[in-house]
């Protein structure tokens, strides 16, 4: 990958983030309500709907930067060269370049995402005293309670998204005969996220009530199977899938902005 598509991949991917992480942020804290163990309205219902957007601000641009980075240099490593190169074999390049892409993003992700649902399910704290009291209680260990579940929820996410998105890209391409206009390639990401939303919602589930969890209670261990079998237990396949509604609304329209804002940017910068 050459300087100015590293460059236009960083400044997209983060531009993208910001643009859908501070305008979706309403749907997300419910959803994070919604899914907390200590049920949604207890966890504070349609009060402040904002708690915890500081924390989302300052992590989603360098977390999608990280990986459009990650993911578009690759796509363009796999695909460049060897049996990967090949058309039939494209969805696994894809596969590959957004699981590595996901890796990295989630080293910046998780501890923001930590402090953003501690926060969200607890608007009376603010951003500031739920990162203290996590690094008091917890240490930097803290901020990372739920990365691999959250590892595991992002991965197959995007290797149901990634390989949709630009399945859906090059047929609608195919039939124009030429290449997609952004808002085009937005409305491919949109279905391709709502799939994938569907999908993972029992992972995101688990992932949500580890982060939330007290320190040192079973759930905080992050046993994602049993997380899951207690969910099941308690509130059976309904709270599996807790939240799917504001979460495939959120990342379908997310999606849209998401893919959409990336490829217009990127192309203004790479014309």
């Amino acid at each position: 990958m050459e300087r100015r598509e590293f460059v236009a991949s960083l400044v997209a991917g983060g531009s993208a983030g910001m643009c859908v992480d501070l305008a979706l942020f309403p749907l997300d804290t419910i959803k994070t309500r919604l899914q907390s163990q200590q049920g949604f309205y207890r966890a504070g219902g349609f009060r402040g709907i904002y708690a915890g957007v500081p924390s989302a601000a300052l992590g989603s641009f360098p977390s999608a930067s990280a990986f459009f980075v990650t993911y578009d240099c690759a796509k363009s490593l796999l695909g460049s060269h060897g049996a990967l190169a090949e058309a039939p074999v494209a969805p696994l390049t894809h596969m590959l370049s957004a699981s590595l892409g996901e890796t990295v993003a989630c080293l910046i992700r998780v501890p923001t995402e930590v402090v953003k649902q501690r926060t969200q399910a607890s608007p009376s704290s603010s951003t500031y005293h739920v990162l203290l009291v996590t690094l008091r209680e917890e240490g930097v260990g803290g901020l990372y309670r739920g990365f691999r579940s959250t590892l595991l929820r992002e991965i197959p996410f995007s290797l149901v998204q990634f390989p949709l998105w630009e399945y859906f890209k090059t047929r609608w391409s195919r039939r124009r005969g030429q290449t997609l206009h952004s808002w085009q390639a937005a409305v491919c990401g949109a279905f391709a996220g709502a799939v994938a939303a569907f999908l993972t919602t029992p992972l995101d589930v688990a992932k949500t009530r580890i982060m939330l969890a007290k320190a040192g209670s079973t759930t905080a261990s992050g046993n994602i199977p049993l997380v899951l079998c207690d969910v099941w237990k308690s509130r059976g396949l309904s709270g599996l899938f807790a939240g799917s509604i504001p979460r495939m609304t959120s990342i379908s329209v997310g999606g849209f902005i998401f893919l959409g804002a990336y490829e217009k940017v990127r192309r203004t910068l790479l014309p």
